[in-house]
């Protein structure tokens, strides 16, 4: 069975649908390819696949609500952008699913329902108890009361932290672009449109170029490390043009469009799947080659004697990443020490932990119960 034909044997998916896609021409949402969304999904629900819909737009509905010609440049117009849009872009999906008997529920996502492991576990429970109920939860970045610059693309990474939540079997991103192509199409005719990858095929980022909100060879940047993360929990991604008259239901008769990136890992169970998707990273620690090839053939925790380095600002219980000499991150885990302390201690065995602080800690600086390889 080829890879696209499993779509067809997927159960849950989570549907990404970009700005570009949902609004019109600076009018706010359009509202017919809203609706022609909603009936594929409909349609999909009707054939037994679980539907989680993460949808941008909110800002550039509230900026035609407001009668905004420019997009605001400040960080607080930018939210209260969002708060006037969001009822909008609620408003929409509520009334195009009710056509079809089905209910919709609003589930607004921050940083720190994702970071911290009850809230975590929360947002799970009620995302498959909802799908459970048959209604398409509608999730969004919680743009209102975010610290961090709004940006177009990240609901891209929040479509695959969603997949990874709720277990999904496929994320689909939509998006203006048909696919992930070799090269830029709005400047070389000929590229190429990459039908199949394997979503860990280092090549991948040559051709995707560009970072989040980039207009750079598609901005495909996001949407691959995006493919990368929900591949974590065993989902592969379709990055498809919404544009395309029944996109989702060819998706799901395996027709060949779109980039399909083929997760082959098997899936992290779900607390490893919880570090990895975790965004603040606190510090860094850097490691020696005996300690990564360690962590990367056995698994086992990383004990002071194999770091070399640290940097941030972490305490103990922080999340820290963990790199090689070039930089390049092996693992993330949650550290049992403070930087302080953990500087003291690095290179040393864990028999001498005691002797150099003065107190008897954890002979692991990160537990593999707390460590994830990437």
């Amino acid at each position: 069975m080829s890879a696209r034909q499993q779509l067809q044997q997927s159960k849950r998916w989570v549907v990404k649908i970009g700005s570009a896609l949902l609004t019109a021409d600076g009018k706010g949402l359009d509202g017919g390819a809203i609706s022609a969304w909603t009936a594929q999904i409909a349609e999909l629900h009707g054939r037994g696949i679980e539907v989680v819909l993460v949808s941008s737009g909110a800002v550039a509905e509230g900026m035609s609500r407001l009668g905004l010609r420019d997009r605001p440049e400040t960080l607080h117009q930018l939210q209260a952008a969002a708060a006037v849009g969001q009822m909008g872009l609620v408003q929409a999906y509520e009334s195009c699913f009710k056509k079809f008997g089905l209910h919709t529920a609003q589930i607004l996502l921050g940083h720190d329902d994702i970071s911290a492991r009850d809230r975590y576990l929360n947002a799970r429970n009620t995302l498959t108890t909802l799908l459970s109920m048959s209604v398409v939860p509608v999730v969004n970045e919680n743009d209102t009361v975010v610290t961090d610059e709004i940006r177009f693309g990240d609901n891209d990474t929040l479509g695959a932290l969603v997949a990874n939540l709720v277990d999904a079997d496929a994320l689909i991103i939509l998006t203006d672009q048909h696919g992930l192509f070799d090269k830029d199409p709005r400047t070389n005719s000929q590229a190429v449109l990459i039908s199949e990858a394997e979503v860990d095929d280092e090549a991948l980022d040559s051709m995707a170029g560009g970072g989040a909100g980039s207009l750079g060879r598609g901005g495909m940047t996001t949407k691959v490390r995006a493919a990368r993360l929900a591949a974590r929990s065993g989902a592969s991604t379709v990055i498809a043009g919404g544009s395309v008259d029944n996109i989702l239901l060819k998706i799901a008769a395996s027709e060949d469009v779109g980039t399909l990136l083929i997760a082959r890992q098997q899936p992290l169970v779900a607390r490893k799947q919880w570090l990895a998707g975790m965004l603040k990273v606190m510090g860094s620690l850097t490691l020696d080659d005996g300690a990564v090839k360690v962590l990367r053939v056995s698994g086992k925790s990383l004990l002071p004697v194999g770091v070399k380095g640290v940097s941030g600002s972490f305490k103990r219980g922080d999340l820290v990443s963990c790199c090689d000499d070039d930089g390049l991150e092996v693992a993330r885990g949650l550290v049992g020490y403070s930087i302080e302390e953990s500087r003291l201690i690095m290179g040393s065995s864990s028999g001498e932990i005691e002797g150099i602080l003065g107190y008897r800690g954890d002979k692991e600086l990160i537990h593999r119960d707390n460590l994830v390889v990437l």
